[in-house]
């Protein structure tokens, strides 16, 4: 049987943060499925696939805030850009 367990527990600090990734990420998705062409939702389902798994594995405190940052921006310009779409 296989342990699925990380080999070292995360931090209260370390929890948080990643717990804030995972709900910028869904909230994405759903702004996403707001997209009327499905050729474009599914290249922005892609990208921000894509965006989230290159910055898995990143450690820096720091880094992670910055990541998460420019994805909070991300999907406020997106969210802007269906408004006016409507």
């Amino acid at each position: 049987m296989s342990n699925k367990l990380p080999q070292t527990a995360m931090n209260l600090k370390q929890f948080m943060i990643r717990r804030t990734a995972l709900t910028l990420y869904r909230k994405i998705l759903r702004t996403i499925k707001q997209v009327p062409d499905k050729n474009d939702r599914e290249y922005l389902k892609n990208w921000a696939k894509s965006e989230f798994i290159a910055n898995k594995n990143l450690s820096d405190e720091f880094a992670i805030k910055s990541a998460i940052i420019h994805g909070e921006s991300s999907m406020n310009e997106l969210k802007i850009n269906l408004n006016l779409a409507k």
